[in-house]
C-alpha cells in the first residue's frame, strides 16, 4: 500500500475514526479459549454468576480489535516503523456479545527525533467505543514515523 501519512501529517488534535466491528458470542469464546480462558470469557452459564453478570470479551481481545481497526483506518497507509509501547491501558467497560466497537485515535503530540532526523514520534490516545459511544478501552501509545522531509 502506498504511504499516505508521514510524521508531518499527525498534528496534535487530529482524530481518526474507524468503521465498526461487532463481536459475537462465538468470537468472544473462540478468542478466550485460546488466549484468556477465564470462565466469564468462555462459559456463558458460569459467567452469569460472575461479577459481570454474563459473558464478556477479554480485554486483550478488545485491544486486538482496536489494533485491527487502527490498521484498517490509517496505520497501513503510514510510514510507521514501530512503537516503543503503551501507557495507561484501561479497560473501562465490559464488552459483551453483540457489542459493536469502533476506534477513535487522537493525536496528542508529535515530536521530532533528536537523534534521527528522518523520524519523529507521535503520542496518541486510542479509545475503543461501543455502539452507545461509551469508552470500553483507553490507552496512550507512541508510534515512530518516517518524516516526509528529514530535518
Amino acid at each position: 500500500m502506498a504511504i499516505k501519512y508521514y510524521w508531518e501529517d499527525f498534528a496534535p488534535g487530529r482524530t481518526f475514526e474507524s468503521a465498526t466491528r461487532m463481536l459475537s458470542e462465538e468470537d468472544i469464546v473462540r478468542f478466550a479459549q485460546e488466549w484468556d480462558p477465564q470462565t466469564y470469557h468462555t462459559d456463558a452459564q458460569a459467567a452469569r454468576s460472575s461479577p459481570f453478570g454474563g459473558l464478556i470479551a477479554s480485554g486483550w481481545q478488545t485491544a486486538a480489535v482496536g489494533m485491527r481497526l487502527m490498521c484498517d483506518t490509517y496505520l497501513l497507509q503510514t510510514s510507521c516503523v514501530g512503537s516503543p509501547g503503551l501507557d495507561e491501558l484501561r479497560w473501562l467497560k465490559p464488552v459483551r456479545p453483540g457489542d459493536t466497537l469502533s476506534l477513535r485515535s487522537t493525536v496528542l503530540e508529535a515530536t521530532p527525533s533528536g537523534k534521527q532526523p528522518n523520524r519523529g514520534t507521535v503520542l496518541f490516545r486510542w479509545e475503543i467505543l461501543n455502539q452507545n459511544g461509551e469508552v470500553a478501552l483507553s490507552m496512550l501509545g507512541r508510534q515512530l514515523f518516517l518524516r516526509r522531509t528529514p530535518a
